[in-house]
């Protein structure tokens, strides 16, 4: 049941002293304002991060060969040497943890590009044989026709899948590309498809430029009988991909009489481990805006029991007037404790209700950004960590108000009838 008296009460003691009450408010608004803000932006450049890597596999990891620093079994240092198909099979037999792994060459080799020819149109372009396991590891979007599939591997089908930014360099005013032709280094091939990278930023656009061609298809038409450029290898759930790497190395070192401890030997780029890496960063980012949102909140929560301090000290006589007449210890403590929960959860409320407005007037203004150029998408603050936050209002107004609390019900009533102030 409502105590209509007590919260009288409440509302006139607060308003007896508008500007110091303001004041006072004004340190939990700005506190929970600032923790709602930082959150929204927190949020908004790990979306960012997140939607530049697209439906990558986190649990990846890729490795190419290099030349050799390390002399071994008579074998010079420098050696060059090349991965082969039949390395897949056996990374594959020997590592449990593999859940994919897929083998790529480049046609005419790294970075090198060929000319793709459709009517009158031309373009220099990166070629890739890939198998169509590709599409677990780094899934794009098919805008028109399909992926790589099977059969075009086994009967080493000219076929060719062409990345959006080709499709609009050689096919103009929207025209239709699936089961035309274009010429490649000479030989015709049909267009299968059309993708778009899911990715944002450079690596997007890079994406964009590759021509996909059949595995079996590349080692064909460039003469590269059983080579990979790289493995693309992603890991179950339930394995660390920094095992499976060390474990991937191993068998290449046996497979191409390398010294076991030439790590030089092989390029790599583990994404399973920077992404944890990615992940604890973000997890840091986090805790230093709670560490500092808080801080700054509980400042203006010590500023408001400051001041309920000072209003008790106002309120002596009419304390021990209260107790005089018979009230309760608890009956003044809920009172203080009242008042303090009030005040605190009005101003944090507030700036938490400005604070989201803020964020979601941010979202809408980067909404209509090109994602392509941005590192900041959708900043939110989501429902839990409002309620969070929330909780933390109504338990800061409780600290707040135990102190004045306290020193309200320690004093004695006769000599609280007695006090000048």
């Amino acid at each position: 049941m409502i105590d209509y008296d007590k919260w009288q009460e409440i509302f006139h003691t607060l308003k007896k002293n508008k500007l110091r009450t303001g004041l006072t408010a004004f340190g939990v608004f700005w506190g929970i304002l600032m923790l709602m803000i930082m959150l929204g932006a927190g949020s908004g450049l790990e979306n960012g991060v997140s939607s530049g890597m697209g439906d990558f596999a986190t649990n990846s990891m890729f490795i190419w060969a290099q030349a050799t620093t390390i002399p071994y079994k008579g074998f010079p240092r420098n050696r060059w040497y090349r991965f082969e198909l039949s390395d897949m099979y056996a990374i594959k037999n020997q590592v449990p943890g593999i859940d994919i792994i897929t083998p790529t060459v480049h046609g005419g080799g790294w970075q090198v590009t060929s000319t793709a020819i459709y009517k009158k149109q031309k373009g220099e372009f990166r070629v890739e044989g890939i198998m169509p396991d590709e599409n677990r590891v780094d899934p794009v979007n098919i805008v028109e026709g399909r992926f790589i599939n099977e059969f075009d591997i086994i009967h080493k089908r000219k076929v060719a899948l062409l990345g959006y930014r080709i499709y609009e360099e050689l096919f103009k005013n929207g025209e239709q590309a699936t089961e035309k032709y274009i010429k490649l280094n000479g030989m015709y091939f049909q267009v299968i498809g059309v993708y778009k990278s899911k990715h944002t930023g450079g690596w997007g656009e890079s994406q964009n430029s590759i021509l996909f061609i059949p595995f079996s298809t590349t080692e064909q038409v460039y003469n590269y009988p059983d080579i990979v450029d790289h493995f693309s290898i992603v890991g179950k759930p339930e394995y660390d991909i920094s095992d499976i790497e060390d474990q991937v190395k191993s068998i290449l070192a046996q497979r191409h009489s390398l010294h076991p401890d030439d790590d030089g030997a092989f390029g790599y780029n583990n994404v399973g481990k920077e992404f944890k890496k990615m992940r604890g960063l973000f997890l840091g980012i986090r805790g230093l805006i709670w560490i500092v949102g808080i801080g700054t909140l509980m400042a203006g929560v010590i500023g408001v029991s400051n001041i309920m301090l000072i209003i008790i000290k106002e309120r002596t006589k009419e304390f021990g007037i209260k107790r005089a007449m018979g009230a309760t210890p608890f009956k003044i403590i809920s009172t203080v404790i009242s008042e303090s929960v009030f005040l605190t959860s009005l101003a944090g409320m507030t700036g938490m209700a400005l604070g989201i407005y803020v964020v979601a007037f941010v979202n809408k203004a980067v909404a209509n950004g090109n994602p392509n150029e941005m590192m900041f998408i959708n900043p939110e603050v989501e429902f839990g960590i409002a309620i969070k936050a929330l909780i933390i209002l109504i338990l800061a107004g409780i600290f707040a108000g135990m102190i004045p609390a306290k020193r309200a019900v320690s004093i004695k009533p006769i000599e609280a009838i007695r006090d000048e102030n």
